[in-house]
């Protein structure tokens, strides 16, 4: 199969507020062995480029959206295209990373062929969502003043920010999960799936204090993003420019980033070749799911293929 090559931005779990933010590193699409969505994609033949943000210290508390829109993803982009010989690449962004990946697209809709999309929040007042009312989507600054929290902390600790995760069901994936591994301490490979599952989780870095700050502010609780008033280094972010070809993805059982969130991006972006793929998973079973490892690379390949 000929292929654009594929960026995935923003691989992983946990972070900033919606569960896969901008700065996890992105093994999480790597983790495990035949459930890799990277490495099933490249027996299909794509060409797959993973962004790698590291662990924020404090010498990255200054970061904005800006610098990682305009600067970091923009480089590597540039970067790709240049390897390549290529005018445009494919897209796709996961959780955090597929909201930046919208917006990028919209700021650079000439560098984007195909837009893909994963258990992406789109809409940040779904109130059904735990997450988006306590990150402030009803009550605003009175839920959580985010500005003290910076000011404060300056990075926003990982491990603060896993903790927030585990509260949206505590008995589940702080109690119940620990008594469901006797069921499987004589299974090798189910507990050391748990093993590296339990290593993912807990390995949190920071999220970098001005991009938390914006995150929270004008994503959760003014929802800027679909009333087009994001401004990410002075360009201002409107859906209505993405209108090239997207597949969104959403997980039916997600309780971090509802599907009503993700399925409103059909409503304000521009493209009119739009599908929507769904699976009834919970939001890390997106990633781990072996059912969905099965099915979701070649939904992804097959789309791709189809629009080359």
């Amino acid at each position: 199969m000929e292929a654009y090559d594929v960026v995935i931005i923003g691989a992983g779990h946990n972070g900033l507020v919606c569960a896969g933010y901008l700065l996890k590193a992105g093994y999480s699409v790597l983790l495990l062995e035949r459930r890799s969505l990277v490495a099933n994609l490249l027996n299909l033949g794509l060409d797959v480029y993973l962004i790698d943000w590291g662990y924020p210290d404090q010498d990255d508390r200054w970061l904005t959206i800006d610098k990682y829109m305009n600067g970091y993803i923009n480089n590597c982009v540039d970067v790709i295209r240049d390897r390549h010989n290529l005018k445009q690449i494919n897209l796709l962004g996961i959780c955090q990373g597929g909201t930046f990946s919208l917006c990028y697209s919209s700021l650079y809709p000439e560098k984007v062929k195909n837009l893909i999309t994963m258990v992406t929040p789109v809409d940040f007042h779904i109130n059904e969502g735990l997450l988006n009312v306590w990150s402030g989507s009803s009550l605003g600054p009175q839920a959580l003043d985010v500005d003290l929290l910076v000011d404060t902390l300056g990075n926003i600790p990982g491990n603060f920010l896993n903790f927030a995760f585990v509260m949206l069901k505590p008995f589940q994936l702080g109690v119940k999960k620990y008594i469901d591994l006797l069921e499987i301490f004589e299974y090798k490979d189910k507990l050391l799936n748990f093993i590296r599952m339990e290593k993912w989780i807990f390995d949190s870095p920071d999220q970098a204090g001005e991009t938390f700050r914006q995150f929270i502010k004008d994503f959760y609780q003014e929802n800027k993003l679909i009333k087009g008033q994001i401004e990410i280094g002075k360009k201002r972010v409107d859906l209505g420019n993405i209108r090239i070809p997207i597949l969104n993805i959403y997980a039916e059982q997600d309780h971090l980033v509802l599907p009503a969130s993700s399925l409103a991006l059909e409503k304000y972006v521009g493209s009119v070749d739009y599908t929507v793929r769904s699976f009834s998973v919970g939001h890390i079973g997106m990633y781990v799911s072996s059912k969905v490892q099965k099915d979701l690379p070649p939904t992804i390949a097959n789309w791709l293929k189809a629009r080359e």
